[in-house]
């Protein structure tokens, strides 16, 4: 790969690799699996795919001017665009490193280290055994103090407006147990009788970082040993940073706890709310759940076994079946004034919209005014301020409106064609998430949906192939989805096949042309299959309308 000054990245992948074997290294992620990369001297920059990014659940950061990708393999060309990067840290040879990758096709490989890592640490090469290695590691110190004075400036992002409220973004207070409030977490058992499982079995590495958690959760209050007559066993899941979160199996003691039915927000009625906004920030809560209580008297059935023994939690912790209601509850009394005048919150992420900067600017000082009142605390990396565009809840919003992430979509464009029907669940999986910006969406996949049935016979043709690519190329074009404005009429378009029922709700644009502002969509039942065509119109236009206080036109 070659990075020129007009903003053109040329991947150069030799042919002489056909020849040899590839060098290959594995380098270490912080709590996470290792991870296999390409070295590559003819790379003048450092490539990550973007499914790998995806699969880490890396924060990605917008280029500030996309970029021209073009991809070489012998004589076989592939054009793109590179929109985005991301940083990721590892360690090599018991050396820790960060490097910034460009998310871009990289073929087989999960990532591509190139020339410029190579002559920033000058590793040492066997290129007959294939190892790298670093005889000349700097002195630990030097990486702790690094750390050290990285960590100096907690408010490194934040807008000077805004430094009044450095407790809100500095650590210190958060790794202290929170206080008593009136929305603590109650459990309240439908039956009391014994709910203990077998431990999970963990590796060494696992074992290492559960023995850490302990020792950090003990010394800020959190945790205390537990000698409770009930308990649930941990494990690892990976969080969006690439790193794993120690969560508690509380599935046994979730089925005999009495549900609480307060309702999490429809994202498409908090979407509603931003038409007219042009400034967006985002707020992202440190450890959300970690912010409330468990009710006094009720920590004893939060008890979890380890190899190091029985403990029990003073927070809410992930995987607690009345945690989402609990916090959606906890959150929307705080912010009761602000919600739907200027901030939409969904869980712990919360979202200020303004009209100009100038309101901008003091709604966002009143939603961390809020949270510095109420001893809660965001994490700086995952917070964007002022800014037009943003992703939330998975989609990109603007003032233009909704659209979906250009990663997301280049994620489906690289999708291999699947051999297998996990592979095609797979898929439907990843793109049903995008099926709003798709019209049409669920008569496309038919084909694939028919072919995951159970007793169906693997059978991958040209019916299957047109479903499959025409999928990736609906949702490469995907719509961009239109903010409703309640003062204009309301266009609806329906439309009936023999397999699935369809709308569209427009409204005329500036450029004197209807845009979608939602799209519905769905299979039909077997029943619905005998309609009449006219009949299943009328259902059609009546099913599922996203609108329904308006009145259409």
């Amino acid at each position: 790969m070659d990075i020129s000054n007009s903003c053109i990245e040329v991947c150069h992948v030799s042919t002489a690799s056909k020849l040899s074997p590839l060098f290959t290294i594995s380098i270490q992620l912080k709590q996470a699996e290792p991870l296999e990369v390409l070295i590559d001297s003819g790379a003048t920059s450092s490539f990550m795919h973007p499914r790998t990014a995806e699969s880490l659940c890396l924060p990605l950061i917008d280029l500030p001017t996309p970029q021209t990708v073009t991809m070489l393999d012998g004589l076989s060309p592939q054009a793109g665009k590179i929109w985005k990067k991301a940083t990721l840290t590892f360690s090599l040879d018991g050396k820790q490193m960060t490097k910034t990758f460009l998310i871009c096709n990289t073929g087989s490989h999960a990532a591509i280290l190139g020339l410029k890592w190579l002559d920033a640490h000058n590793p040492e090469i066997d290129w007959n055994s294939r190892t790298l290695s670093f005889p000349h590691t700097p002195p630990e110190h030097m990486v702790i103090a690094k750390e050290e004075e990285a960590n100096k400036n907690p408010l490194e992002g934040v807008p000077p407006e805004y430094h009044q409220y450095a407790k809100v973004f500095g650590e210190e207070e958060f790794n202290k147990l929170p206080p008593h409030r009136h929305y603590n977490i109650g459990i309240e058992l439908t039956e009391e009788s014994p709910l203990n499982s077998p431990l999970y079995s963990m590796m060494d590495a696992k074992s290492a970082m559960l023995k850490d958690w302990l020792r950090d959760e003990l010394k800020a209050g959190k945790i205390h040993p537990s000698k409770s007559s009930i308990s649930s066993p941990v494990m690892f899941v990976p969080k969006k940073d690439g790193s794993r979160q120690l969560v508690v199996d509380y599935r046994r003691l979730n089925n005999r706890t009495k549900k609480n039915i307060y309702p999490l927000p429809c994202p498409s009625d908090l979407m509603a709310q931003l038409c007219g906004a042009k400034v967006f920030t985002k707020l992202d809560l440190r450890w959300g759940y970690n912010n409330v209580r468990v009710k006094e008297g009720d920590e004893w059935k939060t008890a979890f076994r380890t190899k190091y023994g029985l403990y029990k939690s003073l927070v809410m912790t992930f995987g607690l079946t009345n945690a989402p209601a609990a916090f959606q509850h906890f959150m929307n009394k705080l912010f009761k004034d602000l919600l739907d005048v200027c901030v939409i919150i969904y869980l712990d992420d919360i979202l200020i919209y303004s009209k100009d900067d100038a309101s901008h600017t003091q709604h966002v000082h009143k939603a961390l005014h809020c949270l510095m009142e109420n001893q809660l605390f965001c994490k700086v990396s995952k917070c964007t301020f002022h800014v037009t565009s943003v992703e939330y809840l998975g989609i990109i919003v603007s003032d233009k409106g909704f659209s979906l992430d250009k990663l997301k979509i280049q994620v489906v464009q690289e999708w291999p064609m699947p051999t297998k029907v996990k592979e095609v669940q797979s898929f439907l999986g990843f793109a049903n998430f995008l099926r709003w910006f798709v019209a049409n969406f669920s008569h496309m996949a038919r084909p694939l949906h028919n072919l995951v049935k159970k007793d169906t016979p693997w059978k991958w043709d040209t019916r299957e192939q047109e479903a499959f690519q025409g999928l990736k190329d609906a949702i490469t074009n995907a719509l961009v989805l239109c903010h409703a404005n309640p003062t204009k009429p309301y266009f609806l378009e329906t439309d009936a096949s023999g397999a699935a029922l369809g709308s569209i709700l427009s409204q005329q644009q500036e450029d004197g042309c209807l845009h979608p502002l939602a799209l519905n969509e769905n299979g039909m039942l077997k029943p619905q299959m005998k309609w009449v065509w006219g009949f299943g119109l009328l259902f059609a236009s009546e099913w599922e309308n996203p609108h329904k206080s308006v009145e259409m036109t």
